[in-house]
């Protein structure tokens, strides 16, 4: 069973099948009508556009349904929109409006967001989590679910000043830079704070604290006033006794150790991220969720796809808390024959 096998690889139980999760194909919708049969596309309303995302999950029995609440509308009083590019089928998400509230890094250096956000009802944000959670489980209860923050410290400073004027300011004082992301790591603590007390045993953290290059800010700024602000914000969940699982995109290699300091129980990552340090060092200690990469997938070659499989299976399945997925996402642009042979490749190669 698809639930048992993702809570045992979460538990470190070793399960008898390698368990499976993937980002983005639950909408390529061509890669749900050649699985389900469902007619549906990018022109389909949202209730059909649903319900092909849920047969595709569980006709390819996902374990683990990564997800998070917490994201830019929790901070929309004051965010920067950056614009979007063309990613998701019939580029429906493409997004050219472009604007920034800061106009000099002297008004980022100096922003409080107590003083622009306030104070929130923590009674209001346990329920939102409880019922965030309910969803996931209620609507897929074989897979493991979840509920979480986007914006966790990184991401949250990103969304609110947007890429020129964080780096702008970044480099004008990195101490007063650090200065506010304390201040923005004491504001988004009330979330942390609240998902302790909900009822809720799986958390996403999600904070995208590198590139694919690395760290873009020096790493001992990181190690100052990231990880120290993890510990205190993940504190309330370790004393629940929940599960927290880390994700960012690019590579925080580097960061992996740091990372791991903190608490966390799991590592979900791109390519871009050494697969096969974190299971060397922590495969028998904690869950990992990766690493194929989609542009392999979007190549097309059978060769190269099972060989790619291959590859993570080689690194992974030893290991009891491995998951696969391709972790730099399945977008809609992958050829569908490219897909389906991946996973044909995944459920040949998952039995241990």
């Amino acid at each position: 069973m698809s639930f048992q096998d993702g809570w045992a690889a979460l538990n470190l139980e070793m399960p008898p099948r390698v368990p499976h999760t993937e980002y983005s194909v639950t909408e390529h919708w061509d890669v749900i009508k050649a699985v389900t049969g469902l007619d549906v596309g990018v022109d389909s309303s949202p209730e059909l556009q649903h319900q092909g995302s849920l047969a595709l999950m569980k006709a390819w029995n996902f374990d683990f349904r990564w997800s998070t609440l917490i994201s830019d509308g929790d901070i929309a009083e004051c965010s920067t929109d950056m614009g979007h590019a063309e990613y998701a089928a019939g580029g429906v998400d493409r997004r050219d409006t472009i604007h920034c509230p800061f106009e000099t890094p002297e008004q980022v250096l100096d922003f409080d967001p107590w003083e622009v956000y306030g104070a929130r009802d923590e009674a209001t944000l346990i329920r939102r989590f409880e019922e965030s959670y309910r969803r996931q489980r209620d609507e897929t209860p074989e897979q493991v679910t979840m509920t979480g923050v986007y914006i966790t410290l990184v991401s949250g400073l990103i969304a609110i000043f947007g890429w020129d004027m964080l780096l702008l300011a970044a480099g004008v004082d990195q101490k007063r830079f650090g200065e506010v992301a304390n201040r923005y790591a004491s504001w988004i603590q009330q979330y942390y704070n609240a998902l302790g007390k909900a009822d809720v045993p799986v958390v996403m953290v999600h904070d995208d604290i590198v590139w694919s290059a690395g760290a873009f800010i020096s790493p001992r700024w990181y190690r100052s006033y990231v990880f120290p602000n993890y510990k205190k914000l993940f504190a309330p969940l370790l004393d629940a006794g929940k599960k927290i699982v880390y994700t960012s995109d690019g590579d925080y290699t580097a960061f992996v150790d740091d990372i791991a300091d903190c608490g966390v129980h799991g590592f979900v990552f791109e390519p871009f991220t050494d697969m096969a340090y974190i299971a060397e060092k922590y495969g028998k200690t904690h869950a990992f969720i990766g690493n194929a990469d989609t542009r392999i997938l979007l190549r097309g070659k059978r060769g190269e796809i099972r060989a790619e499989v291959e590859r993570c299976m080689a690194i992974g399945k030893a290991c009891p808390g491995f998951f696969m997925a391709v972790g730099n996402h399945i977008p809609a642009n992958t050829p569908v024959d490219a897909v389906l042979y991946y996973n044909e490749v995944y459920e040949e190669l998952s039995r241990r």
